[in-house]
């Protein structure tokens, strides 16, 4: 069983067996107030069931909402004693396009997850079709536009623009569990927040003689 959890926009947690059957899908569409909510979310979504990984939305997102996702889902995966699976949130997003166009038998298409990361900028990472794993085929990792500027660079790739307001904690762990089948790495350690944040160390003091 895989825990899923991502920060990336809202808050989500959802819980999943290997084969894909969703167990618990717990989700707050705040953009705001993870810290708040999360852990009430962890427990709902983990109270029936034993993970055997955990699986977390490695972004791009803001700097704080991830921070709190990955903080968590490492803290719990070291309590439980199982190992953690970085997945990109973007990743996340395809898949579950990429499946419900499967169900209504919808030619999905060359399109790109876009996402708000704030300053008058998206993110967005191109996907095209599924590879023989299952998972999302990425073009390109996630990079940041202008909003101005956005549509003219997916016209110049024809890719269409889905634009996602939450990322499924469900589907996190679903990209997860086809890469563990596959035994592939999906993204490092490190979150994907595609700029610097705000706050910075200090200088160090002056020395005074």
């Amino acid at each position: 069983m895989i825990l899923g959890i991502d920060t990336s926009l809202g808050t989500a947690v959802a819980a999943i067996a290997r084969d894909g059957e969703v167990l618990a899908d717990e989700q707050s569409a705040n953009p705001l107030g993870h810290a708040e909510v999360i852990g009430d979310l962890l427990r709902r979504a983990s109270s029936a069931v034993a993970p055997t990984h955990v699986a977390v939305g490695m972004g791009p997102g803001p700097f704080t909402g991830l921070r709190v996702g990955i903080a968590t889902a490492r803290v719990y995966a070291l309590g439980r004693g199982v190992p953690v699976v970085p997945v990109p949130s973007h990743d996340g997003v395809a898949l579950g396009v990429q499946l419900a166009d499967a169900l209504t038998g919808t030619e999905t298409g060359r399109f790109a997850v876009v996402t708000d990361a704030r300053r008058r900028e998206f993110a967005f990472s191109v996907y095209d079709g599924l590879d023989d794993d299952g998972l999302p085929v990425r073009l390109s990792d996630a990079a940041l536009s202008p909003r101005d500027d956005l549509d003219a660079r997916l016209d110049e790739i024809g890719a269409r623009r889905y634009d996602a307001t939450s990322v499924s904690a469900a589907m996190i762990a679903l990209v997860a569990a086809r890469a563990l089948d596959a035994d592939r790495t999906l993204t490092g350690a490190e979150p994907l927040y595609l700029r610097s944040p705000d706050v910075v160390a200090a200088h160090a003091p002056k020395r005074v003689s």
